[in-house]
């Protein structure tokens, strides 16, 4: 009997979600004869029942369309908020699969869909994670869906914001998004040419990020482009963060660890205006007028490039072609040209940040843009 599959879309959108869901039910139906069905709205949909049919008529058309067909959430499937209450909705959603027959459920999303397939995975349900996310943070992957387009996006940005801080003689500080790594900031500062890049992996000083605008001006450049990743901080507030997540790992009850997150949130809120914050330290200490501007979802929107349609078709049809062998409780990783099957075991929970050897830090440096370090 042909196998039935269901797919969702988690998480935030990222171009390049479309792409794959094509290239998984192209692949599924035309090439192996299975039966694809989409949910509607994320893991809640899939603990509600609501899906769609996917067949050649519905999958037509969507190669080049930003966002997802499908709709998106962020729910936890273990502490899904029903009727205003946290509910671990996995033993629906295991009468769900049951109930449509379903051989594998694709989850198309980025870390914390991870941790939400190794749920289902370790509740016996069947399924496979595809990896999607701007912030390219997914471990034991060479690359994620979305990724590509956003940094085309960051780096047209950083390329406008130049001849605006060389009309006005200004600071221009880019905030680019990333989380918790710098992989957008990163390469778009240097595609960009930046003249600072900061970054969550490499905490920051002010004298080192003033003593690179200095330089510039001795040589008579009165302006300079700053490009921070979302999650950069100085060398203070990183101890400070790095001192209440061990609060949070070393607490010995469920009390004293919710508490210590709570402790840990209102740091993070304190420092949710880190970039304008240091644009006010950067024009104070060195005379150039700062502004800021922050990118925000507009990296999420529009259409998919080239590089991640690809992406997307390829890892999307390398899933149904593992689904057809039998294979699931996997993440399809993006390895070379290919893929590769990972166990969802070594993913969920896996920060992939930018080591600090890595060639695009060598470049940075070797090119004179400064990392504040």
């Amino acid at each position: 009997m042909a196998k039935r599959i269901g797919v969702l879309t988690a998480g935030g959108d990222a171009p390049g979600l479309n792409a794959a869901i094509r290239g998984l039910g192209k692949a599924a139906v035309g090439h192996h004869g299975m039966e694809l069905i989409g949910f509607v709205g994320g893991v809640r949909g899939l603990a509600e029942d609501r899906w769609i049919p996917l067949d050649h008529s519905s999958l037509s058309g969507i190669l080049t369309a930003g966002g997802t067909i499908l709709g998106t959430g962020r729910d936890k499937v273990h502490k899904m908020i029903v009727d205003g209450e946290p509910r671990d909705v996995i033993p629906t959603i295991a009468e769900v699969v049951e109930r449509n027959k379903l051989d594998c459920v694709v989850m198309l999303g980025g870390g914390g869909t991870a941790k939400n397939a190794l749920r289902l995975h370790n509740a016996g349900i069947p399924v496979v994670h595809l990896p999607k996310t701007i912030d390219k943070d997914i471990a034991h992957t060479d690359n994620t869906f979305g990724f590509s387009t956003a940094l085309e996006i960051a780096t047209d940005a950083v390329d406008r914001l130049h001849s605006t801080a060389h009309s006005h003689h200004r600071v221009i500080i880019a905030e680019i998004m990333g989380h918790k790594a710098g992989w957008l900031a990163l390469g778009a500062g240097i595609s960009g040419g930046a003249d600072v890049i900061l970054l969550p992996e490499i905490p920051y000083r002010l004298d080192s990020i003033v003593e690179t605008i200095e330089r510039r001006k001795g040589r008579g450049t009165n302006f300079s482009v700053i490009a921070i990743a979302e999650g950069a901080r100085d060398v203070d507030a990183t101890l400070e963060l790095k001192a209440a997540e061990s609060l949070i790992k070393s607490a010995s009850s469920s009390q004293a660890k919710t508490l210590a997150k709570e402790n840990y949130a209102r740091i993070e809120d304190r420092h949710r205006e880190n970039t304008f914050h240091l644009a006010r330290e950067v024009e104070a200490a060195t005379g150039l007028e700062s502004r800021v501007t922050i990118l925000g979802y507009v990296q999420r929107g529009g259409t998919p490039c080239a590089a991640d349609r690809l992406l997307g078709s390829v890892i999307g049809s390398a899933a149904a072609e593992l689904i057809k062998a039998g294979q699931t409780g996997i993440m399809v990783a993006s390895k070379g040209d290919g893929a590769a099957r990972v166990p969802l075991a070594d993913v969920a929970g896996n920060l992939a940040q930018v080591p600090i050897h890595h060639p695009w830090i060598r470049t940075a440096r070797d090119v004179g843009t400064g990392l504040g370090d």
